[in-house]
């Protein structure tokens, strides 16, 4: 296997990231605030705070990769 083909695809899959997560900015957004209010002051995150926020926005993340998603961007199938 060429090592230029893994970075190939590699970039590819980059290049689709903003496209995902496009598609799961609630979840996204929803995750973010969590982990901002968990971490107020000098508070350090801690594991499980925001366990629910981040499954769903892994669960939209897989979704979207997979095509599972009703209405996926052009070009990302």
């Amino acid at each position: 296997m060429s090592g230029s083909n893994v970075w190939s695809r590699n970039r590819e899959k980059l290049r689709l990231f903003p496209d995902l997560l496009a598609q799961c900015a609630v979840e996204a957004a929803a995750y973010g605030k969590c982990v901002a209010a968990t971490t107020t002051g000098r508070q350090e995150l801690q594991k499980d705070l925001c366990a629910k926020e981040f499954e769903a926005l892994k669960t939209c993340f897989t979704n979207a990769v997979s095509g599972k998603d009703s209405n996926p961007p052009p070009g990302l199938l």
